[in-house]
């Protein structure tokens, strides 16, 4: 079991990936936007696993947290979830980063976590 944070922007999709995460057995909390996904951060003391993260938010958008998660958390796992892959994988910043195309089959979302996890 792992403790992820999860921003993401779209409402039913947090709630959707939310549940299915929990239901796997994984212990998630849930923000809206990369704002609240940095507070969180900042106040949780390195207590997360992982960062499940949107590409594309108003605000702090995905790349901008992870770059911010890394140095508030050191030895956080990021993924990367986004409808906009093709921009998403040009991206210097992330290359390196397990990057998941939406829409995502739920079997596909538990298993990428729990291998990026257990790495």
């Amino acid at each position: 079991m792992a403790t992820i944070l999860y921003a993401e922007d779209d409402d039913g999709m947090r709630r959707f990936f939310e549940k299915a995460l929990e239901k796997a057995g994984h212990h998630v909390i849930a923000c809206a936007d990369g704002e609240r996904a940095l507070r969180a951060l900042k106040f949780a003391d390195g207590a997360f696993d992982l960062l499940l993260t949107d590409i594309m938010m108003p605000g702090i958008d995905g790349i901008e947290l992870a770059k911010q998660a890394e140095t508030l958390s050191p030895g956080i796992k990021i993924m990367f979830i986004t409808g906009f892959a093709a921009v998403a994988m040009s991206d210097q910043d992330i290359n390196s980063q397990t990057v998941l195309s939406k829409p995502v089959h739920l079997r596909q979302l538990v298993e990428e976590v729990d291998r990026l996890i257990a790495a």
